[in-house]
């Protein structure tokens, strides 16, 4: 178990918060929780070859990597058929990436080269040139250039040493674009905005920061995800403009209260907006433990016996003393950080501690584990 503890949190938190009260909402610019409703980026797709791996490629039987090869190496007057290769430094991969919505010929995006065989690694690959494909089979963009894998592998068999994923690599600035993205901006006398993490008082708190701005009745939420605004006389012909205007706005964003728990790691984060109802937790530690000592057992000289080894095995249980935290109903953030710090709780701790409240139905906000 994890021994660090959560002194420094609630210290962070003390800075944090004025007065022990957590705040509702924060505020931030327009750009950060919206877009422009419509323009949207686009998923495009290719298969291509890594090459240049260190025996760590697909082996005989991911057939199509041999033949993609083969079928390469056609192009340059080489035919060897597929069945009879035998490499072991190329893996067959698919290629993803995201064109940006107003990308233009020459513009250059990150790529992520995924190994769809029984590669080991691609560490120290290079991507050979692969068409990038959009939804509708039209050829965007082409993909090449030497992959960063972010982690590294050595060794064989029992005595191998893997850190991080091995298989998935990223090519910075690694396709080139050739077709500008069908895009366009809109031209009427209405926009929308969509809003990232839909929310009816967000959508509220935005209409009213763009009414501040354009004028009254310039902006209303029609919904919890989306914002419309009046596009002015003088911006009718220059929404970019517009929208440039509107994008530094301050806005209020009004967060939901959530607690997300992440038990793989020992993670969790609690939301400034948490709050507990009356509850009482009690949390106490016990621990078992268990070792065994190997005793010796030697024959006397001459006497023909053998060398016996036996184990002694002790068990030793100690329960900690249980501490009861009472939790007063409207109980802040802060006040819950202190209270499970003076109980000497982990995160994990804190984890498990989480999961009783909401099932206690006291804890006053979403319970999420990722």
């Amino acid at each position: 178990m994890t021994k660090f503890t959560i002194r420094g949190l609630a210290s962070l938190l003390a800075f944090l918060f004025v007065a022990g009260e957590a705040p509702v909402s924060a505020q931030t610019r327009l750009k950060d929780v919206t877009s422009l409703q419509g323009i949207t980026s686009t998923p495009v797709i290719g298969y291509g070859l890594v090459v240049g791996l260190n025996k760590t490629g697909d082996k005989r039987q991911t057939i199509f990597s041999a033949q993609t090869l083969a079928n390469m190496l056609e192009q340059f007057g080489i035919s060897v058929p597929g069945v009879l290769m035998k490499v072991e430094n190329i893996a067959a991969v698919l290629v993803t990436a995201e064109l940006p919505p107003f990308a233009r010929t020459g513009t250059r995006i990150d790529i992520t080269a995924s190994s769809v065989g029984d590669a080991r690694s691609l560490q120290g690959g290079v991507l050979m040139p692969t068409t990038l494909r959009g939804p509708d089979g039209r050829t965007v963009a082409t993909a090449q250039g030497p992959l960063t894998i972010g982690g590294f592998g050595g060794g064989g068999g029992g005595n191998s040493v893997v850190v991080n994923h091995l298989t998935v690599g990223r090519v910075p600035n690694g396709a080139l674009v050739h077709t500008d993205a069908m895009m366009t901006m809109p031209t009427s006398e209405s926009i929308a905005l969509a809003i990232k993490e839909p929310d009816f008082t967000s959508a509220e708190a935005i209409a009213r920061a763009i009414d501040r701005e354009l004028g009254d009745g310039s902006a209303r939420a029609t919904d919890a995800a989306t914002v419309s605004i009046k596009v002015p006389e003088r911006y009718r012909t220059a929404i970019p403009d517009l929208v440039a205007r509107l994008e530094p706005l301050p806005v209020e964003i009004d967060a939901p209260a959530k607690v997300v728990i992440n038990e793989r790691t020992g993670t969790v984060v609690l939301g400034g907006a948490v709050q507990i109802g009356p509850a009482a937790v009690a949390h106490g530690s016990l621990s078992v433990r268990i070792s065994t000592r190997f005793n010796t057992s030697q024959p006397l000289p001459y006497s023909r016996g053998d060398t016996v080894t036996t184990p002694e095995r002790d068990v030793e249980v100690n329960e900690g003393r249980n501490q009861l935290l009472l939790l007063e109903p409207g109980t802040t953030l802060e006040a819950v950080v202190r209270g499970l710090n003076a109980l000497g709780a982990s995160p994990r701790d804190i984890i498990a501690i989480m999961q009783a409240l909401k099932a206690a139905g006291a804890l006053r906000a979403e319970l999420v584990i990722i």
